[in-house]
């Protein structure tokens, strides 16, 4: 849980910056304050090597979405497989011939829907958990930027 532990360590840098601008010695007739210059460079320099982590973050989940659509496809693959597998050894037995291609579509439609339910939930766990972290890194650089702007 690095990346949480970063994201925090990044909001308390962000806090303290409020804090110091809050804090800081107006000039008179402006709304503009006096801070420490290289204790806000020093913070903002904190905060850019904590970000790469949350960046990183993001492309584990990419490339875990991806390992898990393979993985998902490859199970579907493995049940239709099975189902046709069943489904010949069916026939062979003159009995439940008529049975098995009875049978044989909707074996199949069901290892397709399975298929297609486990891509959906793959792919939209996936989607979750990277708008989340898009939305955390917006939110954070946004208060960076008015920070910055702040500063200027």
């Amino acid at each position: 849980m690095k990346g949480a532990k970063n994201t925090m360590e990044i909001f308390t840098l962000l806090e303290t910056i409020e804090e110091m601008l809050e804090t800081s010695k107006s000039i008179p007739f402006s709304t503009k304050g006096i801070v420490d210059k290289e204790e806000m460079l020093e913070i903002i320099k904190e905060i850019r090597l904590k970000l790469p982590e949350e960046l990183k973050q993001a492309k584990w989940v990419k490339e875990e979405r991806q390992r898990i659509l393979v993985e998902a496809q490859k199970e579907a693959d493995d049940i239709v497989k099975e189902a046709e597998n069943r489904i010949i050894s069916m026939i062979d037995e003159h009995e439940i011939t008529r049975k098995a291609y009875e049978q044989k579509a909707e074996i199949i439609e069901t290892a397709n829907e399975m298929s297609r339910e486990i891509s959906k939930g793959t792919k939209d766990y996936a989607d979750s958990i990277l708008q989340n972290i898009e939305e955390s890194l917006e939110k954070a650089l946004e208060t960076v930027q008015n920070n910055r702007r702040e500063l200027k």
